[in-house]
């Protein structure tokens, strides 16, 4: 019989064709051989599982009615074997020291149950947009997690952790239409650590467009994901602390809306802010008001 593999890999793909083979690609070309790579075709209707069965055993694919993403990466968890469940998104891709460096760094720190690493955002022509790297947290994580919007270093595409926390936590929130990713972070965030490898071994893709399509969606899966969630927080963070992180996700959105022509929106978003949060982000809720008011750039 074969050994287990230490890391399984789960790639969620809907219409894909046209990325996914640069993600698997890389997965292959990792320094760290012990792993299995499971594709989950999630209802696809281009040619997506023609692509996968190109490999040829070499992946394992899972295919399914079409579901979402949190459905796909759930059931790529049902399937996998390895110690670690490592994400990546179709559409992005790893260089070929990020498996190693990540199960090295659980290996060395049993406190610490999931990692993600320092990622590079490009734009579809290659060039570099920005980079996403790992963020400097002064005391407990899942405080700091809420108060900087459930920003984990290259999210989807870059956390591996230990598969027996999803017996713990539960799978990803299947009724969460974006930010299930964050959801999920929160919910490990509560019951392990969490570290990072500052090294950009991630390739997140951004496609022109994205944010303006789904900002509505998003916005409403910001606010659900923050109130679930809520309660994982010790007692004392609960009450203020947690309304002024609140307060922060609609002063994200009142610049969102506001930079796509929603100005009465974005108005709004600013009297949710002084209404939760008046002594911690008044002040920033009124220079956003006064800047959105003479139409300045925010």
């Amino acid at each position: 019989m074969p050994a287990a593999p230490t890391v399984s890999v789960v790639i969620p793909a809907y219409n894909a064709a046209w990325c996914v083979r640069k993600a698997i690609d890389s997965v292959l070309a990792q320094d760290f051989g012990a792993h299995e790579i499971i594709v989950v075709n999630d209802g696809s209707t281009d040619d997506t599982l023609a692509v996968l069965r190109s490999y040829d055993g070499a992946i394992r694919i899972v295919d399914q009615r079409n579901s979402g993403l949190s459905s796909a990466r759930n059931a790529g968890i049902r399937a996998a074997t390895g110690e670690f469940v490592a994400f990546l998104d179709a559409d992005d891709w790893w260089l070929p020291s990020k498996l190693a460096r990540q199960v090295d760094l659980l290996h060395a720190r049993p406190d610490v149950g999931f990692v993600s690493t320092a990622a590079r955002v490009e734009d579809p022509q290659g060039q570099f947009l920005n980079a996403w790297p790992c963020t400097e947290c002064s005391g407990p994580f899942l405080p700091w997690l809420f108060g900087a919007n459930g920003d984990v270093a290259g999210s989807g595409s870059a956390v591996m952790a230990r598969r027996g926390l999803f017996e713990q936590v539960g799978g990803f929130d299947e009724t969460l239409h974006s930010l299930e990713d964050v959801d999920m972070w929160m919910r490990l965030a509560a019951v392990t650590g969490y570290a990072c490898v500052s090294e950009p071994l991630a390739v997140i893709l951004k496609r022109p467009g994205s944010m303006s399509r789904n900002l509505d969606v998003m916005r409403a899966s910001a606010q659900r994901v923050m109130r679930k969630n809520r309660q994982l927080l010790p007692p004392s963070y609960r009450g203020n602390y947690w309304r002024s992180c609140m307060a922060g996700i609609h002063a994200d959105y009142a610049k969102w809306l506001y930079r796509e022509g929603r100005r009465g929106d974005a108005l709004i978003e600013i009297a949710h802010m002084l209404r939760l949060s008046p002594g911690r982000q008044g002040r920033l809720a009124l220079g956003l008001l006064r800047d959105i008011v003479l139409g300045r750039s925010v």
